[in-house]
């Protein structure tokens, strides 16, 4: 928006003056907030930073000392630079003291052998930083409108990053939380380049602000979400600080992404809206406030006492998948658990917070049974007329909102793991779930991930090279516990066609299935692979 001090010594109405920069050249890039005439040496605590000061000399001092003080009295206030013509007070060149002074602050310190007229100078400079000001405020109120329009229109994240990428001239990228890529524009640079090891510079990035330039990385990063909860950050890749209209840019794309979001997939009841508002709150605030408390009071759910966090997935097969909106079913999941709970006669908040499962916060007095609870509860969701079954499970009872969060989280996890379990349970429990709920606990971490791909690495890139199914294979003999025959009889196979797969699979991995350790291992890296499958509902 401001031109540098360099810009200003370019204008003709300087260069008539003949300029020389007899200190602090290497200042020069410094922007001028305002040009300012002041004569007199007392100036400095009138000023605000960012000012071309001009002047004449002939009020200042001759005193090294009180030249000394003058200057380091315009450094104190942070001036852009100090221009001084050579005519009325000091002709041939300027004293050493304000030379040197200008050079240890290193503030750009101009002469002009002319004489100028100053008020030409203040009316060019000053007119040159209001038209820029004027231009930099109609070129925000045009973002406004362009993503106003594009938020009404119900635009796709595509559409959406094609307009910053248009308005930037500069990469964007639309990540989730987890710093997975959702959606990009490379804006005409390669995006294999853009986006190789994405993931792995994405969490090296961390902003203590919703919206904020990280001069490492080159990234101009807001935070994208709604209603308290943050899903996505929104990237703008450039090397140098934006200025503040591609910061506006961002913001605006980043709103308008989260609008998209909640009414293409959150088009829940305004009851569900105010459940899932607590709950993403007391699932991000590690202390609930007082507000946050009465807002659940007022929703019905008193968060005092005894709380348990519930987890419910829907358990739905790969015709199901492909016939029902994922989105909707949770919808409606949400709205039957709600319903569940109140015939139950339990106080609950209830929504869908991910796009996975419903969640729930159940609010119990210190004299209710919690297992009689809970079957109540289970009772009165199996019993709803729908065709797709549900796995409920349940966390730690909790005494304080505090640690709400720490249930509820438990009940997704247990929720997970039970969703590949083959027992039918009423209500699942981290207990029920054993190895598997484990892996779950653990599957944010890096090293899940890299021992599951050091044990089955090879077979499977031996399935993706010759189409064979040895990974198979190898789950239904550890499913059975090593015996090959019931292990045959699963996997639909002659045993002289299974256990040639067998060999096949010792050679590629180079241990014996037989060994009891070797077994355990391989089953362990199955069931951590299957955590990061695309297809939880093998």
């Amino acid at each position: 928006m401001y031109p540098t001090v360099a810009d200003v010594l370019a204008l003709p109405v300087l260069r008539h003056g003949r300029p020389k920069v007899v200190a602090g050249g290497q200042k020069l890039d410094t922007r001028v907030r305002w040009v300012h005439v002041a004569e007199v040496a007392d100036i400095g605590h009138l000023l605000k930073g960012g000012e071309l000061v001009l002047t004449t000399g002939i009020a200042l001092p001759d005193d090294a000392a009180q030249l000394a003080k003058y200057v380091d009295g315009l450094a104190e206030a942070g001036v852009a630079g100090l221009v001084v013509e050579l005519v009325r007070h000091w002709s041939d060149a300027l004293p050493r003291a304000l030379v040197d002074a200008a050079a240890r602050h290193e503030l750009p310190l101009i002469t002009l052998s002319r004489e100028t007229r100053y008020v030409a100078v203040t009316e060019a400079v000053n007119g040159l930083i209001v038209d820029a000001q004027v231009a930099e405020l109609r070129a925000a109120e045009h973002v406004h409108q362009v993503f106003t329009q594009l938020t009404v229109a119900g635009a796709e994240p595509a559409e959406v990053l094609r307009e910053v990428a248009r308005m930037t001239e500069s990469p964007v990228v639309l990540e989730t939380l987890a710093h997975e890529v959702l959606a990009y524009d490379s804006a005409g640079t390669d995006p294999a380049e853009l986006l190789t090891g994405w993931p792995s510079r994405s969490r090296t990035v961390h902003l203590g602000e919703r919206t904020g330039y990280h001069a490492d990385a080159g990234w101009l990063v807001t935070v994208v979400g709604a209603r308290g909860h943050d899903w996505g950050r929104l990237v703008v890749v450039c090397d140098e600080p934006p200025p503040d209209r591609h910061v506006v840019v961002a913001e605006r794309a980043a709103s308008a992404l989260a609008v998209h979001r909640l009414v293409a997939r959150e088009a829940d009841s305004l009851e569900r809206q105010a459940h899932r508002a607590v709950l993403a709150e007391l699932m991000t605030s590690p202390a609930p406030s007082t507000e946050l408390l009465a807002r659940a009071s007022a929703l019905g759910a008193v968060l005092s006492g005894r709380l348990v966090g519930v987890a419910v997935r829907p358990r739905m097969t790969a015709s199901q998948r492909q016939a029902a909106s994922a989105p909707t079913v949770l919808r409606d999941l949400a709205e039957t658990v709600s319903l569940a709970t109140r015939r139950a006669k339990v106080s609950a908040l209830v929504a869908v917070v991910d796009d996975v499962s419903v969640r729930a916060l159940l609010s119990l007095s210190p004299q209710a049974n919690v297992d009689a609870v809970l079957r109540r509860l289970s009772a009165e969701l199996r019993a709803r007329p729908t065709s797709v079954p549900a796995v409920l499970a349940v966390g730690t009872v909790v005494d304080s909102a505090a640690d709400a969060r720490r249930s509820l989280v438990e009940a997704a996890h247990v929720a997970a793991a039970a969703l590949r379990s083959d027992t039918d349970r009423e209500v699942h429990r981290l207990q029920d779930v054993r190895l598997r709920g484990l892996l779950h606990l653990l599957a944010d971490d890096e090293r899940v991930r890299a021992f599951a791909e050091r044990e089955l690495g090879p077979l499977l890139s031996r399935d993706a090279a010759s189409g064979t199914r040895l990974v198979q294979a190898l789950r239904h003999y550890c499913e059975h516990g090593g015996n090959k025959s019931a292990a045959a009889a699963a996997a639909h196979t002659s045993r002289t066609a299974y256990y040639q797969q067998l060999a096949r699979i010792e050679q590629v991995l180079g241990v014996p299935l037989e060994d009891p350790e070797s077994m355990l291992s391989l089953y362990l890296a199955l069931l951590a692979h299957d955590l990061f499958d695309d297809h939880p509902n093998r």
